[in-house]
């Protein structure tokens, strides 16, 4: 008889399951729901679209083990009697951009320039990431500034996949809450080197005392084919294995099937690049967070807010559909006739520039046109990802391969455009859903026991070259520092 595991990516837009043989990773089924836009979310919403999705799937009456790939770093709190305290923060709300900048604030010296990067520096030796309005460390203090009352009722911390995994358990205990290396590491407040909670930084960022810190519960850490439990019994699921699930990027990876040396390049709501290290990687300039991924290494990230909508927003200013983008963009010049666009149309991360907007710069008559228009969004998508590959290769991160993934990776622009600006031969594979894939690919690792995850076929790809744009990416960084900063 077949043996079945389940596959979940909670993701910012939507849900999605997938069922596959666990042997051969063979997709049997699959599922998907939608979520309610918005940067805050109440979790009740993740919870509703997770049994839809399941339904959708066929159920898991058959299926003996699931794991769960979520986005990152959205901050869940719960009080003493394991109910949400308020709607979640997500990754992409930016209002915490303040209390980013006083957490790296109260680990400087000096003044001026040398203060910030000192903080910077401190940051980055304590969790391995400088803090950013994304992280979960920065909503924690935007809570206690803002919210005093509901941060005062917080006894437990968990992230989206913390707070799913527990659901699906049917668990009721704050005790029983889970996590893993990948997730955590996103926090702000875990030594990902180390492996350990930093409750100092808990405390910092909640404005109590370290002995106050350690009376919240925070989810226990598991190793990457540990298991976090078994299905809610109440609701038929009692057979069913729990992995310990990821977050997003490292399920991605996961599914990728990627190794040291591979890099994913992934465009959804967010533009990623993602490396898997043999050692943690520490990035003082803020640039590269060091994550660890979900076998036991390390995933190095470089995160942009802006992704794939960069294309939505061009699309819709040409009044074209993204095939029209495309065709317009490949129509263009490398270069755009010298007109760039910064990218940062919903506040940035990568630089961290959470109030800034987008420029067009050199617009000129020559350029002043939808062919030159559509090609410098597609290379100013590109160039703010290729600054993150860069920083990554910079830091010693090996780069052998990369794969280009998300929804923007299907736009023929894009796959064409990619290989020049980054001047590396760039791999497209099947369009897949890689997070949910990776999390099945957990669940038939934690099933096997194995001290490794299992070889499944891998997707077809496709490989595209190009010759390399040098003049875009330099035009692009001689005008990067040229947005509008609101206050």
């Amino acid at each position: 008889m077949t043996t079945l595991v389940a596959g979940i990516d909670s993701s910012t837009q939507s849900c999605k399951v997938v069922i596959r043989e666990a042997e051969t990773g063979a997709l049997v089924r699959q599922g998907s729901a939608k979520h309610p836009e918005g940067t805050e979310v109440s979790p009740q919403a993740w919870w509703d679209a997770l049994l839809l999705a399941i339904e959708q799937a066929g159920g898991l009456h058959d299926v003996a083990a699931a794991a769960i790939g979520g986005q990152q770093h959205g901050l869940v709190a719960l009080d003493a009697d394991g109910e949400v305290i308020r709607d979640a923060l997500l990754w992409n709300d930016t209002r915490s951009a303040d209390a980013a900048a006083a957490l790296i604030a109260e680990y400087s010296a000096g003044t001026g320039p040398e203060a910030v990067n000192s903080g910077a520096a401190a940051w980055t030796q304590m969790t391995g990431s400088v803090p950013v309005a994304s992280l979960t460390v920065t909503k924690l203090r935007w809570l206690a500034d803002s919210e005093p009352q509901n941060a005062q009722r917080v006894a437990a911390v968990a992230l989206p996949h913390d707070w799913l995994t527990w659901q699906l358990s049917g668990a009721a205990a704050l005790e029983d809450l889970t996590t893993d290396r990948s997730e955590v590491s996103g926090t702000g407040y875990y030594d990902t080197a180390q492996g350990q909670y930093r409750y100092d930084l808990l405390a910092r960022a909640l404005r109590i005392n370290e002995d106050q810190a350690r009376s919240i519960i925070l989810p226990r850490v598991l190793g990457p084919a540990e298991q976090a439990g078994t299905g809610d019994a109440a609701r038929g699921w009692g057979h069913l294995v729990l992995g310990p699930g990821a977050g997003d990027n490292a399920a991605a990876a996961l599914g990728l099937g990627m190794s040291t040396g591979d890099v994913a390049i992934s465009i959804g709501t967010s533009g990623v690049v993602s490396a898997v290290s043999p050692k943690p990687i520490q990035d003082p300039a803020g640039v590269i967070n060091g994550f660890a991924d979900a076998t036991g290494e390390f995933l190095p990230l470089a995160v942009t807010l802006n992704g794939s909508r960069v294309l939505d927003g061009a699309a819709r200013m040409l009044g074209v559909d993204h095939a029209g983008l495309a065709d317009l963009a490949l129509t263009a010049e490398p270069g755009a006739h010298g007109l760039s666009l910064i990218p940062y149309l919903e506040g940035e991360r990568t630089p961290n520039l959470p109030h800034a907007t987008g420029s067009f710069i050199g617009l000129s008559l020559a350029s002043m046109n939808p062919q030159d228009v559509a090609r410098a969004a597609v290379e100013g998508l590109l160039c703010g990802l290729a600054d993150g590959l860069e920083a990554m290769t910079t830091l010693g991160v090996p780069v052998n391969s990369i794969q280009l993934i998300g929804g923007a990776a299907r736009s023929a622009a894009v796959q064409q455009i990619a290989p020049a600006i980054f001047e590396r031969e760039i791999q497209v594979p099947e369009p897949g859903e890689y997070v949910a894939d990776g999390a099945a690919r957990q669940a038939a690792w934690v099933l096997s026991g194995s001290d490794t995850a299992p070889q499944w076929t891998t997707s077809a790809v496709q490989t595209f070259t190009a010759e390399p744009a040098r003049h875009v990416r330099e035009a692009y960084a001689a005008r990067r520092h040229l947005f509008a900063e609101r206050s």
